[in-house]
């Protein structure tokens, strides 16, 4: 390993302990070193704009991070064992190149407020996705509920048989839940939107640096002026993050559920393309849905993530080293988040509910709430024709699943989704 950035004359390193010390943190901090990298930057023209480096000093700085962006990407250069992390990376890569001037780009800055501004764009970036794919999903759903409008299926409570609903209600129920999810990533988004730069490691420095200019310059909303608070903020952020992700793997989790129990044998009411469905090593007979089993799973990913967070953050004010081990939990939880929710809007699509098992499944005693409701508007009173109706059923064998649907108008019901209304809430959400 190189030189640790904290080496002093006085300070001896013990191998084993140091390794123990780095953990994982230079494998994961290949997911955060661009962001390092970009935050550096930003900070070389904050320390140009109050004299402290020159004109010509501050390009070359400039020039070779740009240098060390392409070579990361290009896999030039590689972040390994060399390094304790990615900060001490790149100011070795600065002063192998450019030597006493490399040293200069740590003036002012703590790797502290390093990995605050590198996780907190890495984050911006990843909310910002999420956030695209949350509307793809609920354009998705809108699309296949508005299909599927006077298309009839049972509707459950409790997994017993209750009434007739609608393909189109069922979508659409998952349409308004992401355009809520929209609601709750935007208020995180804005909250973790500050710029924590130039707090150092968490008390401010006795330098006049242009914090305004940094974060113009990173593209955050406003500065996170207490250093303290700034300190405080890690964990408490990245929780935020993971609790707007946890309620769209909710979601999932609950779409997977009911295609878990719809495209059995013994429901078979919802097929899936089989480029989504899997077979048994040992069991000719059989198709898996392994895909949505696993989608349905990545909630406890996150979840998981959520309360390693939680049991770290039982600390004092200011920084702590506990705080390191947020790191992984959070990577690992918002790559989960991603990728499940890039599938979503293709597993949306390819949710196929057949038409003539899902009317086969709405049996007489389904109808004996319609019953109920007609019978009131007589003036029976409803407890009256609850009594009244309850087993006696043979007066609704005739009935048909599409004329239930389509009598149900209550605001959000079968017959008048509002899918129009929950359109114009994605627009306003996104």
């Amino acid at each position: 390993m190189t030189q640790p950035l904290w080496q002093k004359i006085t300070t001896s390193i013990n191998e084993k302990m140091m390794n123990f010390m780095a953990g994982e943190d230079v494998v994961l901090d290949r997911e955060l070193i661009q962001y390092d990298i970009q935050a550096s930057k930003a900070h070389v023209k904050g320390l140009a704009s109050i004299e402290l480096l020159t004109k010509v000093e501050s390009e070359e700085l400039l020039n070779e991070l740009t240098s060390l962006s392409k070579a990361f990407d290009n896999g030039e250069f590689v972040l390994d064992n060399r390094f304790e992390d990615c900060h001490s990376a790149i100011e070795y890569w600065l002063v192998e190149k450019l030597g006493e001037l490399g040293k200069k780009v740590h003036t002012g800055r703590s790797r502290n407020d390093q990995i605050l501004v590198a996780t907190r764009l890495y984050l911006k970036k990843s909310l910002t996705q999420v956030v695209q794919l949350c509307k793809e999903s609920a354009e998705a759903c809108l699309n296949k509920a508005e299909q599927g409008k006077e298309q009839s299926m049972p509707g459950y409570t409790h997994l017993q048989q209750a009434v007739p609903s609608s393909v189109g209600m069922w979508f659409a129920g998952f349409a308004e839940s992401m355009v809520d999810n929209l609601i709750s990533l935007n208020a995180c988004l804005d909250l973790i939107d500050c710029n924590p730069l130039g707090t150092a490691a968490g008390y401010g420095v006795n330098l006049p640096l242009d914090r305004e200019l940094t974060t113009t310059e990173l593209g955050f909303n406003r500065i996170q002026l207490n250093p303290i608070y700034a300190q405080n903020s890690r964990g408490k952020f990245e929780l935020a993050v993971l609790n707007s992700l946890s309620l769209c793997l909710l979601d999932i989790r609950r779409y997977c559920w009911d295609l878990s129990i719809f495209t059995t044998q013994e429901f078979s009411i919802v097929t899936l393309p089989n480029e989504m469905m899997t077979g048994s090593s040992i069991m000719p007979n059989k198709t898996n849905p392994d895909l949505i089993e696993l989608m349905r799973a990545s909630y406890a990913v996150v979840q998981s993530a959520t309360i390693e967070l939680q049991s770290l953050l039982s600390l004092p004010s200011g920084y702590q080293r506990d705080l390191q081990l947020t790191k992984g939990a959070l990577l690992r939880g918002v790559k989960k988040a991603i990728d499940t929710l890039s599938l979503f809007p293709s597993l949306i699509e390819g949710t196929q509910f057949i038409k003539e098992s899902c009317e086969s499944k709405i049996t007489a005693p389904m109808y004996a709430t319609d019953l109920a409701i007609e019978l009131s508007q007589q003036n029976v009173p409803f407890r009256t024709a609850y009594q009244q109706v309850a087993n006696s059923y043979d007066e609704l064998e005739s009935r048909v699943p599409l004329d239930s649907v389509k009598a149900r108008v209550s605001l959000g019901a079968c017959s008048n989704l509002m899918l129009d209304e929950i359109r114009e809430r994605l627009k306003y959400a996104h």
